[in-house]
């Protein structure tokens, strides 16, 4: 007697069993010519399954088999327990007893260079522009210094566009080797420009190469790590752009005495960039983008390299459900407007709309004359308070990214951000206030930057690789990329017409009900990813769309 035809996908690999009764009433399941007993118990199913492994690529369809029944008991287990009244949130995913033997950090190492350069580019022109622009001979010309800036930015929003669908082409590692050339490039024109044409040309190539980078880097950081420490790891991405930031500051501190070491600044950068392509060159390539693309071996051995032989059934047993019972081609562009995706979509597109809404770079922008009006005159001791605090900030993040959660940090974040935006405003316009107002700025400004690197800088990053189905993912990501980018360069050129039409305590006050909403869309909208593999993620919001 033969029960229901059972079927499961594994990758491109399909594969079909049957459940029955011999004639002495055990139960069995047949898959293709390989007849199981259904009673077998769990460590038997372990050695079946290894040495159905160990005897090579001839029993590989067998092994499949295996691995199918063997996921369709753990299937069958989590049904039971929702039918009992847990949903995906109460149930304790599955982390492994002991040491894993995997080696995650050096790869996150090597990725993280892409962040190094990020923050580099973009703080390495606030030292150097004054000196480049004497040397280029465009000292009074405000607008082509204007254009040398933010050509930058433009760049970037064309990489982050890009960077998503060279990643689902190509793969991550090789994405990175295809980044690091206009990164080279880039910085070689600008570090040896002997016109505006060339500097803004170079400009150009680094902004599409750092564009490229902030959509990549947390896409494969948060695709090699183990879920346990996804959200410190993934946190470290902001970490280093905070570094490569202050790195930026660090390397203009010779040109007082050389006016000509702007070069050299530039130049730098091209050691970062070189060792990109070649740390990649070693690196696994994300089991993820492996796994979907049908190369489960290679998927397997990645898996083994990042987080253990131990862990290999475990996670292949997660990549095999996430896309159970579907072959879906991959996602393009308009998919991503549509009533199936859109609703997640738009919460990783908000959240960087209110990162960059909520004020950051006006404010760190205009720290240097908040600090003055303290009596704060250099302005190195400024950027560097500012930087201290940041980098503060996010190594705290990282320790508290997967104890806290990242839902809680954004609000508290946020929160933080909109109370120091009150200080501030208040701290221009209440007259009582005015004997301390200069230190009620410094203070205000310094609590911002802190509360903006414990949550609002940092998880949003982190999050949207987690929240987005597989297929959409690197062009989800690569879309909210962009609305960063496009806020940003909006920001940058708007944000002086504005102050000076309605004054700097007007703006910070616009700036804090920012952050006051965006603390109600997260409570409504941002679903807690902590503790949850990223195929636990994707099967409840697919449960709950």
């Amino acid at each position: 007697m033969q029960a229901t035809v059972h079927c499961a996908v594994k990758g491109s690999v399909g594969y079909c069993f049957q459940r029955g009764r011999d004639l002495s009433g055990f139960g069995y399941i047949r898959c293709g010519e390989l007849r199981i007993p259904q009673h077998i118990d769990e460590p038997s199913w372990n050695r079946l399954r290894l040495n159905s492994a160990s005897t090579g690529l001839v029993f590989a369809r067998t092994r499949d088999c295996i691995n199918g029944i063997f996921w369709s008991r753990t299937m069958s287990r989590s049904v039971k327990l929702q039918a009992s009244g847990k949903d995906h949130g109460d149930i304790v995913p599955m982390v492994p007893q002991g040491k894993s033997s995997g080696t995650v950090l050096p790869f996150v190492g090597v990725a993280c260079l892409g962040a190094i350069l990020f923050g580099y580019h973009l703080g390495v022109v606030n030292g150097a522009l004054e000196y480049l622009a004497k040397d280029l001979g465009i000292a009074e010309n405000t607008v082509l210094q204007g254009w040398i800036v933010s050509t930058l930015l433009a760049g970037a929003t064309i990489g982050s566009f890009t960077g998503g669908a060279l990643a689902d082409k190509f793969g991550r590692t090789r994405t990175f080797q295809l980044d690091a050339v206009p990164l080279a490039v880039g910085t070689f024109l600008c570090a040896t420009a002997q016109s505006v044409q060339t500097m803004i040309i170079g400009r150009l190539l680094a902004g599409i190469g750092i564009g490229i980078s902030s959509a990549i880097v947390p896409l494969y950081i948060s695709e090699i790590s183990p879920t346990e420490i996804r959200g410190a790891l993934g946190s470290v991405n902001q970490l280093f752009i905070c570094v490569g930031i202050l790195a930026a500051l660090v390397a203009g501190l010779p040109l007082a005495g050389n006016p000509l070491w702007w070069r050299s600044m530039f130049g730098i950068a091209v050691l970062p960039s070189v060792l990109l392509a070649i740390g990649m060159m070693f690196s696994p390539e994300s089991p993820r983008w492996l796994f979907q693309r049908g190369r489960i071996l290679e998927a397997e051995n990645a898996i083994k390299t990042l987080c253990g032989k131990e862990r290999v059934s475990e996670v292949m047993r997660d990549l095999t459900a996430s896309t159970q019972g579907t072959m879906e081609p991959e996602a393009g562009w308009l998919d991503l407007f549509t009533r199936r995706y859109w609703k997640v979509v738009s919460v990783g597109a908000a959240l960087f709309l209110f990162q960059q809404l909520a004020g950051i770079n006006a404010v760190v922008y205009y720290s240097t004359s908040v600090f003055r009006s303290a009596g704060i005159e250099s302005d190195v001791a400024a950027s560097a308070l500012v930087g201290a605090a940041n980098v503060l900030g996010t190594a705290l993040a990282s320790s508290l990214m997967d104890k806290q959660g990242r839902k809680s940090l954004l609000m508290i974040s946020f929160g933080g951000m909109a109370a120091s935006m009150l200080l501030l405003s208040l701290s221009f316009t209440w007259k009582v206030l005015a004997p301390n107002a200069g230190s009620l700025a410094v203070i205000g400004t310094v609590l911002y930057v802190l509360s903006f690197s414990l949550g609002a800088g940092p998880v949003p990053a982190l999050l949207l690789p987690e929240i987005f189905a597989s297929r959409i993912c690197a062009k989800a990501v690569s879309l909210s990329l962009g609305m960063h980018w496009i806020s940003n360069f909006v920001i940058g050129l708007w944000f002086l017409s504005v102050v000076n039409k309605f004054g700097i305590s007007s703006v910070y006050l616009g700036f804090s009900t920012v952050c006051l909403l965006a603390v109600m869309y997260i409570v409504g909208n941002v679903v807690e990813t902590k503790g949850r593999s990223l195929e636990e993620i994707e099967r409840a919001l697919n449960q709950a769309a």
